[in-house]
């Protein structure tokens, strides 16, 4: 329940009016509460690390910084000694801040035409995270009652706010297509599989060409081009690689009605622990026309001898199927064409070789080839 809090306080944008376009970003900041000589710093995200662009000092309640960008993006503002930072969009504007030290998302941001567009998403957030923070008081209150039937209630209202959040996505992605956060909301949806890829797509290609090339449209166009060959839907392309006693195998020789392709590895722990549910779902419908195609990824510099390592584990785990592996690791030429950079990894595919599903394990995998050839 505490989850979506966080997901709608990252998702808090704060809002801003337009004003005349400048060569570059001035941002004028006004402090209600004394933090004079306090550093001030703007970051933005870089991967999974936040870097500093610009900083200054507090003098007089009141702070400037000015650059240039290449694109408009997220930033977030940090004050030393304020708890947590203010989101916003950078853009080469004029933008004046006046920031609310003990509640910093009430924080007013004037300034850039992509800081506008906050305004329209903050109206729809503040109401679902009202909804959210009376539905978690409540939900306290029937787990301590241990009310099963109210928290049954609930969580499905709870299930009814997802939704809502990720409509209202979906609808501001597809009427803005001119908004950075529109590019900053697909990238995140993408990067959490909260979207269809296809659905991704027709979004992504919906954007205008300054959204396209600001760092979130580029990171979404990269995904896109990426992913491409191995998304739901799509089909994928034959390979071939020795098998332990060094024959050729192709995927084309060996599909079934339904194949589960299986990116896996000797050394990989996940990967050896879904190995006896993978076998179960194999005896079980082998007959009715499942085949697997294990790849392996051994190899790795720590293996004295991968291929010997691969074979024990194929014969200890009773892995009665179709095996290939070049011995490579993640350098694995079929691991690179399938974007593969962590194991275990599966895709269910259809006789015609199309994607069906992916990365199903445990029950959801016995499940999913049930519904296939029952």
């Amino acid at each position: 329940m505490q989850r979506i809090i966080s997901l709608l306080c990252i998702s808090l944008f704060l809002i801003s009016c337009s004003k005349e376009k400048s060569d570059g970003y001035v941002i004028n900041g006004k402090l209600d509460n004394p933090k004079n000589n306090s550093l001030v710093q703007l970051l933005r995200s870089q991967g999974r690390h936040k870097v500093v662009i610009d900083s200054a000092r507090v003098v007089d309640n009141t702070f400037t910084l000015n650059g240039k960008v290449e694109s408009s993006d997220m930033t977030y503002l940090t004050i030393e000694d304020v708890k947590s930072s203010l989101p916003f969009i950078i853009e080469n504007e004029n933008i004046d801040l006046t920031i609310y030290t003990d509640s910093i998302y009430s924080s007013n941001i004037n300034g850039g035409k992509q800081n506008d567009y906050f305004n329209e998403y903050q109206d729809f957030v503040r109401t679902l995270r009202s909804k959210n923070q009376k539905l978690s008081e409540e939900y306290k209150i029937a787990k301590r009652n241990q009310d099963t039937a109210k928290l049954s209630e609930l969580r499905k209202t709870y299930e009814g706010i997802l939704k809502e959040n990720e409509e209202n996505d979906s609808a501001f992605m597809a009427q803005n297509k001119d908004a950075t956060l529109s590019a900053l909301i697909l990238e995140r949806a993408l990067l959490s599989n909260k979207i269809e890829f296809v659905k991704a797509k027709e979004l992504y290609s919906n954007f205008d060409e300054t959204t396209k090339n600001t760092r979130a449209g580029k990171a979404v166009s990269k995904f896109i081009t990426e992913n491409e060959k191995t998304a739901v839907g799509s089909i994928v392309p034959d390979f071939s690689a020795p098998n332990p006693e060094g024959k050729t195998i192709s995927l084309n020789d060996i599909k079934g009605k339904v194949t589960i392709i299986d990116f896996w590895a000797a050394w990989c722990g996940p990967c050896r622990k879904e190995n006896p549910n993978v076998v179960k779902v194999y005896e079980k419908y082998h007959e009715k026309g499942l085949e697997i195609i294990g790849v392996s990824l051994d190899g790795t510099p720590q293996q004295k001898n991968a291929k010997q390592a691969w074979i024990d584990a194929i014969e200890k785990d009773n892995l009665n199927w179709h095996h290939v592996s070049n011995l490579k690791y993640f350098n694995d030429p079929i691991a690179k064409e399938f974007n593969i950079n962590a194991i275990p990894a599966t895709f269910i595919i259809d006789a015609e070789g199309k994607i069906i599903a992916k990365n199903l394990r445990g029950p959801a995998l016995e499940e999913k080839i049930a519904a296939l050839l029952n």
